[in-house]
């Protein structure tokens, strides 16, 4: 099978492509870099033409109002692109719990863009992940100085980003869901808590301050970013991925 996985450079899509094709697939990572401009329309048929599925791992540039216009403009191209070129199966990553939480600018464009996948005409995956392990580090620099990291107790399910390409790129070989498949990590922790387990496992010794009005979970109430019956659980636990 043929895949053109958009945003197929970064660090989801270029690990899609190396399952991809270590699974005998033809992937064709496409990008801004390699002349493909999901908002101008630039290279975008060009890129889907002769493809069996069409994988969309980009992402806005920004987390503001902004990157509404993003999902919309890119999901317009892409899926009109995709018709065109008679694209079978149209796969997207999301978030996990990304509908509830109306707060945030950047939630509210991700459930635009799903919305936008399915009101289209092509068959389509959406794969909704919970908060990547590997964004955590940089969660704790929003909130912080130089002995204190503030964190609300917001629970989270870190899941490791090499879990979430191995399950985009196994929906992406099958037959489209035309629904949504979640996936969470193993373990649920609050924000707070991560926060000590990882300035403890980089030697760091700053205190980690509960405030639940500090950064972007702090818009998140209970548990709606954590998986529910029926996900699919990773095998890849936090500690062992920190070490």
């Amino acid at each position: 099978m043929k895949f053109a996985v958009i945003g197929g450079t970064g660090l989801i899509g270029s690990q899609v492509v190396e399952d991809l094709r270590a699974a005998g697939h033809d992937a064709v990572p496409h990008s801004r870099s390699t002349g493909v401009d999901i908002i101008t329309g630039q290279g975008v048929e060009e890129s889907l033409a002769g493809a069996d599925v069409v994988v969309d791992l980009t992402n806005s540039p920004t987390f503001d109002e902004a990157a509404l216009t993003f999902f919309r403009t890119s999901m317009g191209n892409l899926v009109a692109a995709a018709e065109k070129a008679g694209v079978g199966h149209f796969v997207v990553l999301s978030i996990v719990g990304v509908d509830q939480v109306p707060g945030l600018d950047y939630y509210r464009a991700k459930t635009l863009q799903e919305d936008l996948l399915k009101a289209g005409p092509v068959p389509y995956s959406i794969v909704r992940a919970t908060q990547f392990m590997e964004f955590i580090d940089p969660v704790l620099t929003w909130t912080a100085d130089e002995n204190t990291v503030r964190l609300p107790e917001t629970l989270l399910q870190p899941v490791a980003a090499a879990d979430v390409a191995a399950t985009v790129a196994q929906v992406a070989t099958g037959a489209p869901l035309n629904g949504t498949l979640d996936l969470g990590g193993p373990d649920t922790y609050p924000l707070d808590e991560l926060g000590r387990i990882t300035l403890a496992a980089r030697g760091d010794s700053r205190t980690v301050t509960v405030d639940n009005n500090a950064g972007i979970f702090s818009a998140v109430t209970d548990d709606v970013l954590t998986t529910k019956d029926g996900a699919r659980i990773a095998p890849t636990r936090y500690a062992d991925w920190l070490k």
